[in-house]
Formats: structure tokens, sequence, C-alpha cells
């Protein structure tokens, strides 16, 4: 409604209240700084149409975006910026985008996902060849009504199982759900067999992790410093003595170990604070922040979401090297390219539930969507619920 309040919407929403904003303030330029990033495909294609008539009536458009697919098939010019620096200009019909990840990351990126090794499977099924491992997260028939219904899964510890869907499918409510922060009438939730109870502290005791879709609203403390930010899970894995004194010692080294890990920017200072670095960066904080808890299960909520393709296939590399470990890794977005790209498989959520279930061997962009769409379009007969 006209009068909800914006802070009640999505992030995606908020995303549409801003573009329609800019649209109706009658401009001549018009800037758009990576206005896809919480949009799903068909308002995304909804906003090109619109960006196209615009630009027929004679306004100019400025659009920022690290979606390399969305420039070249959008714009008519294009000026590629790396460490604040133009290190390529020209029509689009001079870049490819391999070329734009090169100029973008400075060196040669071949494939824009890491290789994954032989996914896992649950030991109750999977697709032949993979590894059976044991159930990390169980969902049994979870319920909230008009949020969630019926939803049941499993995710099996070294898994990277994505989740797909529309703006309003139910995915970032059903990540709530999980970790505590919402409630739900019905259904079970399982880590490691036994039953998952409690607000989000007690399941962050018991190994789950949860980084939100809006690491500067619910992921950061923007003006604490990278160090303070990466040891808030952790910080009492430090204190030492009975009066909890922390170990500043013992705390730096585990700063220094995680900056690493996430290859944080090494011209980023411990002390410097968290709203100075890149979105990139910032997201490694994040995910440096729960890998130092070494999670059983750790829910991705759109992980990639407006940061460069560099800062991506490190992240991409951060996840699979999770999973790699044996954590459960549960990835919700809204770019399906992202999700065949990085999972071993994927569900599909549409008005709050579960409406296909794809394995690697059977993914295909245009199925999946259908079945966020659902057109009719069948779902693979292998994609049985787990």
């Amino acid at each position: 409604a006209p009068d909800t309040p914006v802070e009640r919407l999505s992030a995606g929403e908020r995303q549409l209240v801003e573009i329609a904003k800019a649209l109706g303030a009658a401009a001549r330029v018009l800037i758009l700084d990576e206005p896809t990033t919480s949009l799903s495909a068909p308002e995304c294609e909804r906003l090109f149409a619109l960006a196209r008539q615009l630009r027929a009536r004679g306004l100019a458009i400025l659009y920022i975006s690290h979606a390399l697919g969305d420039v070249l098939r959008l714009c008519d010019d294009l000026v590629v910026l790396r460490d604040g620096e133009v290190v390529g200009s020209g029509p689009v019909g001079d870049f490819t985008q391999d070329r734009l990840v090169s100029l973008m990351v400075g060196r040669q990126l071949n494939q824009l996902f890491p290789e994954r090794r032989t996914p896992p499977r649950p030991e109750a099924g999977g697709p032949a060849g993979a590894a059976a491992r044991p159930a990390a997260l169980e969902v049994k028939a979870l319920t909230q009504p008009g949020v969630v219904r019926d939803i049941s899964f499993t995710l099996a510890a070294g898994e990277v199982l994505g989740v797909a869907g529309l703006m309003g499918a139910g995915r970032s409510e059903l990540a709530r759900i999980l970790f505590g922060l919402d409630p739900h009438r019905s259904g079970e939730i399982l880590l490691d067999g036994q039953p998952l109870r409690g607000g989000p502290r007690r399941r962050i005791q018991r190994g789950l992790a949860f980084l939100t879709e809006d690491r500067r609203e619910d992921g950061l403390c923007l003006e604490a410093s990278i160090a303070d930010n990466l040891a808030l899970v952790t910080l009492a894995r430090h204190c030492r003595t009975p009066a909890r004194w922390i170990d500043r010692g013992s705390l730096r080294m585990a700063i220094g170990r995680m900056r690493e890990a996430v290859r944080l920017s090494g011209a980023a200072a411990d002390a410097q604070p968290a709203r100075t670095l890149s979105g990139g960066n910032q997201q490694k904080v994040v995910l440096g922040k729960w890998l130092l808890a070494e999670p059983r299960v750790l829910i991705l909520d759109e992980p990639t979401r407006g940061i460069d393709v560099g800062a991506k296939f490190e992240i991409y590399q951060l996840i699979h090297r999770m999973a790699d470990n044996g954590a459960g890794v549960l990835v919700i977005s809204s770019e399906i390219e992202e999700l065949m790209g990085l999972c071993d498989r994927i569900l599909v959520m549409r008005r709050g539930a579960i409406s296909g279930e794809f394995p690697r061997e059977r993914f295909d962009r245009e199925r999946i969507l259908a079945a966020a769409l659902h057109t009719g379009e069948p779902a693979p007969a292998s994609a049985e619920r787990t």
C-alpha cells in the first residue's frame, strides 16, 4: 500500500521505490547505480524496456553495474574503472564479456566460477558418483501462514544448495525462520539430526550462520573497525580468565588469519571503519566474521550483490572451500547463472513453497525460471524432494 513505511519493505521492494522516484523526477540525465541488484529477471526486463523508451525520448542514462551481460545488452558506450582509474572505454561493440572481466580485475580470468569437485549427496540419494555424506540441515514441513508453506528439504554436509525464485517468493523469509529471527507455526528444523530451537544466539552456538541480503543494514557495524566487525561473533572465544578479559593477542592472530583467508585488501588497516571499504571488501568482512565461527551450516542471502567480478570469484572460492571442509552451504540468489555456476543442486521457490528441484546435471536456465514463474513447464523427472 502507498502508506506502507519503507523500512518494512524488502531490499528488492526498496530498490523499486528508488527507481520509481528517480523516473518521476523529469530529469534530463538519469544515473542508475546497480539498479538490478535486488530485482528478479522479469523485473529487470521491465526496467530495461523502460530505459530504452527513455533513451528514445532523448534522456541520457549513466548505467553503473557489475552485471556484465546487462551492460553489453543495454548500453551504447562503455567506460571501465579499476581502482578509481579508467582502464578502458569505447563503443559497446569493442567489448566482450571476457575483455571486460580482464580489464576489471587486472588479469586474465578464464572462468567466472571456480571448478567444483565431485559434489556430495545426502545419504538417502543423489547423483551417481557423488560421495554420500550425512545431512547437516533437515527441514520438514516448515509452515508459517502467509510466509512459507510445507517447506521440506535436506542439505548435506559439504553441499552447496541454491535457492532461486522471484521477489516475494519467500526465500529471505525462509532464511530468517531457519536462523530464528522469525517464528514458524509448524514443522521441524534439524541441525546434525537434532532439533534446532531458540533464537539466533542459541543457533549460532549450535553452528548456524546467516549472511543477510543487506550487509550495510544488517551485517556490519559501519562505524566500527574492520577488526571489531570480524570479531563480533567469536569474541567470547578469546576471553581467557574468570573475569572475561579479552586475550588480545589471540584475537589479533585470529583476525589476521581470517583477513588472509578472505583476501581482504592489504591497504585496509584493522582500525579502519568498515564504512570506508568497497562493497566487495565489506562483504568479505561479513563473510569472514561468520567463517571465524566455523559453522556447520552457512546461509548466504545474495552473497555477491553489488560487488565486482573479481571479488565475486574470490567469494565463490570461499564458499566452495567451506563446503570442501564439510559445511553445508545454502545460497539464496536472484541470479540464476550464479546459482548454476556455484551450486550442486537448486531449489526453486514460488509463493512461499518449493516449486521445483534441479540437480546439477539437469541445470537449465529456462526450466528453472519456468518453475519460478509456474508457467506449466514440467520440472525434470529426477527433481524429487530430498
